[in-house]
């Protein structure tokens, strides 16, 4: 018997009408969807997912337990067990769509269950979803880089002892438990910042500047700070016909 195919599915950040032509497909023509959480009809996946593909709602859901817990052997007990559970799956030759937030290449946690699946010989495909830090961008309105502007991107819960860089623009993502130092960085750079809470969502919230970022924050934070320019940097520009 032919196996199936585990797919991992970004739906985007968090807006139904950014989901993916190719998102919405996938969902129509196969019964069997995965979700990380243990009531798959209220992760925040699903409800994006739903809007757009109504059809999700008869669709056999499964729940891949995925904790948030800095404990490494009960996340790899979890990841192997929700691994198995698709895999049992693909075994019948069916196709399982693991839905994701926002792109499936970026911080997802379909990336743990993709290892395992495919060390254990089973094909998988990474379908791409709309990154939050480029709906954010979009949402305020800002390109995150222009001509040879860098773009970083850090894991701020991660980097609470490090320093930004002086130019580029910095993306800060899942910062929301440790805000309070998140902010302490950016002053301490001299960089000002915007950060959007749960983007694209009925409760998106807008910080324009540091200093109006709450010291606590939701777990759907993401903070965007741009360099200042170097003068030569901008002659450079100004010759080249960009500014």
């Amino acid at each position: 018997m032919k196996y199936g195919i585990l797919y991992g599915v970004g739906v985007g950040p968090g807006d139904p009408e950014l989901m993916t032509l190719k998102a919405v497909k996938l969902i129509r023509e196969n019964d069997v969807v995965a979700l990380p959480g243990n009531s798959p009809k209220e992760t925040v996946a699903y409800k994006i997912a739903s809007a757009a593909v109504p059809e999700l709602a008869k669709k056999q859901l499964l729940a891949v337990y995925m904790p948030m817990t800095h404990d490494k052997k009960e996340q790899a007990r979890c990841h192997r067990q929700g691994a198995k559970l698709v895999e049992s799956y693909l075994e019948q030759g069916k196709n399982v769509v693991f839905l994701t937030l926002g792109d499936s290449s970026v911080y997802s946690t379909f990336a743990y269950i993709q290892q395992i699946v495919e060390k254990d010989g089973y094909s998988t495909q990474l379908v791409s979803g709309i990154p939050s830090f480029c709906a954010a961008a979009a949402r305020m309105n800002m390109p995150l880089a222009i001509w040879n502007e860098q773009v970083h991107i850090f894991p701020a819960v991660h980097m609470l002892s490090e320093t930004l860089p002086d130019s580029g623009t910095c993306v800060l993502m899942k910062s929301g438990s440790k805000m309070g130092q998140v902010k302490e960085i950016l002053k301490k750079s001299g960089r000002d910042a915007v950060m959007i809470e749960n983007c694209g969502t009925s409760s998106e919230q807008v910080y324009m500047h540091v200093d109006e970022i709450p010291d606590t924050a939701g777990y759907y934070s993401l903070i965007i700070s741009k360099g200042e320019d170097r003068e030569e940097d901008r002659e450079e520009d100004r010759e080249a016909g960009c500014l």
